[in-house]
Parts: structure tokens; C-alpha cells; sequence
């Protein structure tokens, strides 16, 4: 642990909530602090009403927003005098608690406070700082942790024992802080769950929370269990895509929706899964009960995924009756899986999701391992995880969430991804909510959209089919299958006669045109037949199929050629519930084939403005990248789902098309 906090940066944020801001990024940098909106900080100010009232105000982190990305908008002001006297009472239901909360913010259009916000309230310091250290976690979760924090801490903190989120716990910390804090108190320890840290100023909390989670590593690295050799592990080198989109399919049927499998074979997690204790480790439970929300109680261990499910629903047959209020189960699918064949898997209703699910399981394995180095991982008891898995407020924002895109769960392979119509349908799927392998020979297609879970650029030459190959095993370790391929990519050659038209140009119009399509095509099969809500193509053909022109031979031949191909696919592969479509564009000039030069040329040829040489067409509309992509993510979609062997026109209307 060490300080981030710096002078001039801190200068930049004045008043007490911009420092809180400020202090509140730094513990967001942090992912062995918070992740993906874990932790929660707060700050205690004074304020003037509309009626010219001082009113003490809380304000707390809202819900849905991220510490290390936090603005001043994500913290809810709320009455902090009504906080206090809501500790004070005996019992509070959660949905009442949360009413409660709602009621008193000041600021319209404000988040929803933390839940934790009583707690923050009843603490008697301006800045407040909570976190879920993975250090103290390590230690928490060993047969004597709470004898070994407090050898930690001493008197420095006080340590509460492990009470669920909510008003139980603000009630219970109250009562224990205001019997054992002193002066000197720095912090309070929540068993199992996390640290909080407080001050008089934004600083003096963070820093203190710095000094009380470097005390924990420092103790596991007096007692050798902070450091994490990884043993060499073997690669995988075998080709995993068809297993899993198998696994994908068969995890999406007992989720009930599509989902998206991500699997990471670093060594760190193939020797973690290949650890000849690895289920009586992973089978205990999570770091911190919250964990359970993304990732499920415990993971799958292989691949039997029937097994698994029927495990999660005896174990919520086991707890549910005894619940105060009646709770609907959950899917029963994985969210994480250890294999020694590939090492971590992670499912999500998105990539986002499994990306979450990743980063909270790396952390895990590094809770687990270090508290078996110390004396013995010992997660708590499942009834204590079942509670907040299924805590009602969880619950009532699974009844609250709206539909999910329509590609939820999906994964699309898009060709020529890097420019004009490519780019466009890689950009419309992900609207849609699909995750999407974009290929492209162009490199720039791997930085097109860097930094998103739920895009994967790959450079590939079409034409090699090792590339072709390894691009779809790529796209299948980062996504796990493949539901949608748009068959974009593609060459127009510059015009030339057939009396004038060599063999080598005619082959490599024919190669990249037609050749490379069928080899994609005939790769992705195995994948597509496996798509949990069946397989769709479209093929961008060309309306050079219906009505070509002279001195575009090898153009309008390769493209009819594919046009031919794609038929055939979508009568052979509708057995497999696969649907192939064709659309003809025509005189789409936001690509790079068209320079303003090139289209110059061309309306000065036909004595007319590039103006109206762009909506050349019946209705005298220009067509765009985007106008083809629209359709072909439409075409992927449910609006067309019965119809196969399609050829649409997307063309403004060509008279001799007509």
C-alpha cells in the first residue's frame, strides 16, 4: 500500500465534497481495494435549505456509481440528523430502510444512497472511507481471524463480527462503536466484509485507511503468505472453440438466455484450477459475501454443468424456507468455472459482466491462496452467503431491471471491420448489445474501439486460413462462441474490360471475394450450429449480382459467386436452425474505396454535382455504411427470424435492378 494522494492534484478540488471526490478516485485505483462499484465513502458538510435553514448533510456514494470514476453528482445528499435517529431503533425492514433513505435526500434526480449509509451517518467523523481489502480479507476468512486482527490492530480499530449489510449492521456497529471507540480509534474492521477508515479531512481518512490495510499485508508478509509464486504451468495449445461453444450452449440453456463465456489460461489461473486441492478451496465460498451477487456461492468445477445446476438448486431449497420473505430463485447456471484444460472461464448476460465476473475472481484466488498460506481459507457458512445473494434488495432490482438488448448474451464476427460498412455493422451490433470480433487485414481495426469488454479486434488476412483459424479461436476463448457473421470484406478492383482482364487480377478478386468467404463459411459452421438462439450470416453481395456493369467482371462474378454460395448455405444449414441472408448495396461512398476525387470524377462524367451523384437513385436518397448495417443487424434479429435465403437491395432503388 502506498499513498497516492498529491498536493497539486488535491489543489485542484476545493470544496469538502470535491476532496471527497478526489480521495474517493484514489481508492478506486486501487482493485485490491474496490472493485466494479464495491466500497462506499462519504463526508459530512453543512448546508443552507431554500428557506435559509442550516441542515447537517450526508453525502454518500449512490448507488451505481464507480470510486474510481466517482463525480460529484454520484454522491446523494442526504439529512444526515434523520440518519442518526433511524440507528436508533430497534428494527427496520429493508424496504422501509431504503424509503427511508429516498425520502430524505435533498437534491432531486439524486442517486439512490449507499445502504450503508446509516452506518456512514452514525460514524462521528467528517470523511468516512470503506473498503474491501483483499489483504484484510485473506485474513478474515482463516479459522482465527478475528484473534489474528486483532493482534493487527489492538486498539486502533474496532472490530465487529460478521453481521449481513444493512440496517442490522448499522444498528450493530452504533451500539459497538459508541462502547469501545476512543480517541484513538483510526478505524473499524467488519469481519469477513471490509475496513473503514475516517478523519477530520479527506487525507487524513484515506491515508489512514493507506497505514491500516498496509498493517494487514505487512502481517502476511511476516507470516510468508503474501507473496504468490505461480508454478510454470503448460499453455493450452489444443484448438477449444467448438468445446466451447458447446459449454456456452449448454451453460445459455440453464441460464435460460444467451450468455458470453470468457476463458483466461494465464498461469496464474491454469495452475490455480490444475491445484489438487482446488475443490476443497473453491468450494467453500467467496472472499465477501457481496461476491455471490456476480459470481454465484462457488464455482463450477469441469464442465458438467447439469451437476452444477442441480447443486445450486437444492442449495436454495435448503435456505429459501427459512427466509423472511418468500424469494424467487435465480438461474441456477455458472458464473465461474475451473478447468485444467483452459483454466478460468467467466459467464455474463454481457462481456461487461464476465469481465466483472473475471476481476472479482482474480482477487478471490488471491484471498484464498493467501489465507491458506497463513492457517487454512475458511469462507462463511453458505446460509450467510445465501442471505445476500438473495437479499431482498437484490431481488427487487432483478424485478425492476428492464429488457435486455436484443443481442444480449450474442457474440457477431464482422469482416472488413476496420472502415465504411464493416465498421458500421461492428458499431450497430454492439448497439444492440452483442459482443464483436471485428476482422480486418488494416491493424487499425484492433485499436477501433480498444478499452471494451465486449469488442475483440483482430488483424487477419481472409485470405489465409490459418489466420481465419486462429482469428475464431481467438474470438471463441473471448467470447466462447459465435451466434452472427456479417461477411463484409472485400475488394472492388479498378474497372477494366474482359479483353484486358489478366488471370492474376481475376484470382485475386476471386480469393478475397469468394474464396475466403467459403473458408469462413465452412470454419464457422461447427460454431454457428451451436448458438443457443441459432445461427445467423449475412453476406454484403452487391447490386453488380442483379444488373452489373461493363469492366467489372471479376467484381460482379465473385460477388454473384458469393450470392450462389450463400443460397446453398442457407438451404444445407437451415436443419442446423443457421439462416443465411444476402443484401445488395450500391453506390455506398462513405468508404474507402471512395475518395472525393474518385466521386469528383465520376459526377463530372454524367455532367452533374457530387451533390446529386451521391442519391443517383430512384428516390434520389444517398445510401450510407450505416444504412446497410442497420438492416443487416435487423436482418440478424428477430424481425427476420424466418426468413433465410433472402437477397434485399439496399440501393435507393436501381432502375435496372427494378
Amino acid at each position: 500500500m502506498k499513498s497516492l494522494w498529491n498536493d497539486a492534484e488535491a489543489a485542484r478540488f476545493r470544496t469538502d465534497l470535491e476532496l471527497r471526490v478526489y480521495s474517493s478516485r484514489l481508492l478506486g485505483r486501487d482493485a485490491s481495494l474496490v472493485l466494479h462499484g464495491g466500497g462506499n465513502t462519504s463526508v459530512k458538510v453543512r448546508e443552507a435549505n431554500a428557506v435559509g435553514e442550516e441542515e447537517d448533510i450526508l453525502y454518500v456514494k449512490g448507488s451505481g456509481w464507480d470510486l474510481e470514476t466517482i463525480e460529484a453528482p454520484g454522491f446523494a445528499p442526504v439529512r444526515l440528523a434523520h440518519l442518526v435517529k433511524l440507528a436508533r431503533l430497534e428494527a427496520l425492514s429493508d424496504a422501509r430502510m431504503v424509503n427511508e433513505l429516498a425520502t430524505q435526500v435533498t437534491r432531486a434526480g439524486a442517486p439512490v444512497p449507499s445502504v450503508e449509509a446509516i452506518l456512514h451517518a452514525i460514524l462521528p467523523h467528517k470523511y468516512v472511507d470503506h473498503t474491501h481489502a483483499d489483504a484484510l480479507l485473506a485474513i478474515t476468512n482463516t479459522p482465527d481471524g478475528e484473534r489474528r486482527v486483532r493482534e493487527i490492530y489492538g486498539k486502533d480499530t474496532v472490530i465487529v463480527p460478521y453481521v449481513m449489510p444493512g440496517f442490522d449492521l448499522a444498528r450493530h456497529c452504533a451500539r459497538q462503536f459508541a462502547a469501545e471507540a476512543n480517541q484513538g480509534t483510526l478505524g473499524m474492521v467488519l469481519m469477513n466484509h471490509g475496513i473503514f477508515s475516517f478523519g477530520a479531512t479527506a487525507r487524513e481518512s484515506y491515508e489512514r485507511m493507506i497505514a491500516l490495510v498496509a498493517r494487514a499485508e505487512d502481517y502476511l508478509a511476516r507470516n510468508r503468505a503474501w507473496e504468490l509464486p505461480w508454478p510454470a504451468a503448460d499453455g493450452v495449445t489444443l484448438a477449444l472453440r467448438t468445446e466451447l461453444a458447446r459449454l456456452r450452449q449448454e451453460i445459455s440453456a440453464c441460464a435460460g438466455f444467451p450468455v458470453v463465456l470468457a476463458v483466461h489460461s494465464d498461469p496464474k489461473y491454469l495452475s490455480f484450477a490444475r491445484r489438487s486441492d482446488a475443490a476443497r478451496l473453491a468450494q467453500q465460498g467467496p472472499a465477501t459475501p457481496d461476491h455471490a451477487i456476480r459470481t454465484k456461492r462457488v464455482p463450477m468445477l469441469g464442465r458438467d454443468v447439469a451437476a452444477f445446476a442441480a447443486a445450486y438448486r437444492q442449495y436454495f431449497e435448503r435456505h429459501a424456507p427459512a427466509a423472511k420473505e418468500a424469494k424467487t430463485p435465480l438461474d441456477p447456471a455458472p458464473r465461474v468455472i475451473l478447468d485444467p484444460a483452459f483454466g478460468l472461464g467467466c459467464v455474463g448476460r454481457s462481456a461487461r459482466e464476465a469481465r466483472i465476473v473475471r476481476d472479482l475472481y482474480d482477487h478471490t484466488i488471491d484471498v484464498i491462496l493467501r489465507a491458506t498460506a497463513l492457517n487454512g481459507y475458511r469462507a462463511l457458512p453458505e446460509r450467510d452467503i445465501f442471505d445476500v445473494e438473495y437479499w431482498d434488495l437484490e431481488q427487487a432490482k432483478l424485478r425492476k431491471a428492464g429488457a435486455p438488448p436484443v443481442f444480449a448474451g450474442e457474440v457477431a464476427l464482422v469482416t472488413g471491420a476496420a472502415s465504411g460498412i464493416g465498421k458500421a455493422c461492428v458499431e450497430a451490433l454492439l448497439k444492440r448489445g452483442a459482443a464483436v470480433i471485428g476482422l480486418d487485414i488494416d491493424p487499425a481495426v484492433a485499436q477501433l474501439l480498444s478499452g471494451r469488454p465486449d469488442y475483440l479486434g483482430l488483424t487477419c488476412d481472409v485470405t489465409s486460413e490459418r489466420q481465419v483459424a486462429d482469428a475464431l479461436e481467438a474470438g471463441g476463448r473471448a467470447f466462447g462462441g459465435l451466434d452472427m457473421m456479417v461477411l463484409n470484406a472485400g475488394v472492388f478492383p479498378g474497372g477494366r474490360r474482359i479483353d484486358a482482364l489478366d488471370a492474376t487480377e481475376w484470382r485475386r478478386v476471386m480469393g478475397i471475394n469468394l474464396d475466403a468467404n467459403l473458408a469462413l463459411m465452412r470454419e464457422s459452421h461447427s460454431l454457428l450450429k451451436l448458438a443457443p438462439n441459432g445461427g445467423r450470416v449475412v453476406v454484403i453481395g452487391s447490386k453488380n449480382v442483379p444488373a452489373p456493369g461493363p469492366g467489372a467482371a471479376a467484381y460482379s462474378a465473385s460477388k454473384a459467386a458469393l450470392t450462389q454460395l450463400a443460397r446453398v448455405a442457407a438451404l444445407e444449414w437451415g436443419a442446423d436452425r443457421i439462416r443465411v441472408n444476402i443484401l445488395h448495396p450500391n453506390a455506398v461512398f462513405d468508404t474507402a474505396a471512395w475518395s472525393e476525387d474518385v466521386l469528383a470524377a465520376r459526377a463530372a462524367h454524367y455532367g452533374i454535382s457530387v451533390e446529386a451523384y451521391r442519391s443517383r437513385n430512384v428516390l434520389g436518397t444517398e445510401v450510407k455504411s450505416r444504412d446497410v448495417a442497420e438492416l443487416a443487424a435487423e436482418m440478424c434479429g428477430p424481425l427476420f427470424a424466418k426468413t433465410t435465403g433472402a437477397q434485399v437491395p439496399v440501393d435507393g432503388g436501381n432502375d435496372r435492378v427494378i
